[in-house]
């Protein structure tokens, strides 16, 4: 029950419509389930080798006993037939939406074989042995139906105990019949799938198609020889040519990738060392104007430095009362040695030394010009 629980909760998500991206439509989300180990240890068996049914008469579960649950001891059989070539997730959705359509269920997976595939739809990339073993390691296959018939008989329903048959409600035209489901329907035993828009198998092969020449030069990249990816030698040798030209590209576009980002690193670099030195510019700015500047500290050194100089070698002002020329002292006596005349000598004035001859005063010079 707890996996049937957590089947329905994502059984809950939309079906994609026509036209869609494969997006779940705004505001849809998957609800949280609880941990557990739900994983199955071995692939779901053939019916062709199990034990056969008991021998009670086959008697079909109607619409409403199955939904309301039957007892654990008789699940509602629930067949769902396909190729299932490319086995992909729209093959396991479709099987997960018919193993949850009832409480019980028994889901039986009936896969066509080679022959008739290839009669009534075309030719399949993995043969019918590939197919068989795919859809029975899916975790929601209870039993395989191998070389299942293409349109479903009352005696194949009947020998299988089939309640209901599993499958989109899209009219299925193939051999002759515009719907191969139809009798099915009108019989009550037809329970409707959604198909997963976006994949399937003749999708995945277009792809393949679209891009030959990739996955040419994948397989060949990996070891493949030209024969067995049936290419001639000529196409061989392009794509050889092709996958060097590419390298080189690669090559080219990863030096382009390194070299911006060196250069990126070198602006990062370059823009915090401007960054730095705008920093340290303005601190030494500052320095060198408050040492140079109009009012800078040289300025002061200087200033202070030519007072003390002019200070230092300038003489003493004279008093402002100064004496008349009458009242001035003598004025100083030189030191003639070549005069015999003596006169008493004046004191020496602070400025000359004591040194031997005679000494003249002005006023006396002035008398011997007059005589």
């Amino acid at each position: 029950m707890e996996a049937q629980s957590s089947s329905g909760l994502l059984l809950s998500r939309k079906r994609r419509r026509d036209g869609s991206n494969g997006e779940t439509e705004d505001g849809e989300r998957l609800g949280k389930i609880p941990r557990c180990t739900v994983g199955l240890k071995h692939p779901a068996p053939f019916a062709d080798e199990l034990v056969p049914a008991d021998s009670k008469p086959y008697e079909r579960v109607s619409m409403d006993e199955a939904k309301r649950g039957t007892p654990p001891d008789r699940p509602v059989r629930v067949y769902a037939d396909g190729i299932f070539d490319v086995f992909h997730s729209g093959h396991a959705r479709a099987l997960m939406q018919a193993k949850c359509l009832f409480p019980n269920t028994h889901l039986i997976v009936g896969v066509c074989s080679d022959d008739l595939t290839h009669k009534y739809k075309g030719f399949t990339v993995m043969n019918e042995d590939e197919r068989y073993d795919a859809v029975r390691h899916c975790r929601y296959v209870d039993e395989i139906v191998r070389n299942a018939p293409w349109t479903l008989t009352p005696e194949f329903l009947a020998k299988h105990r089939i309640d209901f048959v599993a499958h989109d409600d899209i009219p299925y035209s193939s051999a002759g019949s515009d719907d191969v489901y139809k009798h099915i329907k009108e019989a009550g035993m037809f329970a409707p799938t959604q198909r997963t828009e976006g994949i399937s198998t003749s999708d995945i092969i277009t792809r393949i198609v679209r891009d030959y020449d990739v996955y040419v030069r994948r397989n060949l990249q990996r070891g493949y020889t030209a024969k067995e990816l049936n290419v001639s030698f000529i196409n061989e040798k392009k794509y050889h040519l092709q996958e060097r030209v590419d390298k080189v590209k690669r090559k080219v576009r990863d030096v382009e990738e390194k070299s911006k980002e060196f250069v990126q690193k070198v602006e990062e670099k370059s823009i915090d060392l401007i960054q730095k030195w705008e920093e340290k510019s303005r601190e030494f700015i500052g320095n060198f104007l408050q040492m140079f500047g109009p009012e800078g500290a040289l300025k002061h050194m200087l200033k202070e430095g030519k007072g003390r100089m002019l200070q230092a070698i300038s003489p003493r002002q004279s008093p402002n009362s100064s004496p008349t020329r009458e009242e001035r002292s003598p004025s100083p006596t030189f030191r003639l040695p070549f005069f015999s005349k003596t006169s008493p000598p004046p004191s020496p004035p602070p400025h000359h030394s004591g040194a031997r001859g005679y000494l003249i005063s002005e006023d006396d010079d002035e008398d011997d010009d007059e005589n």
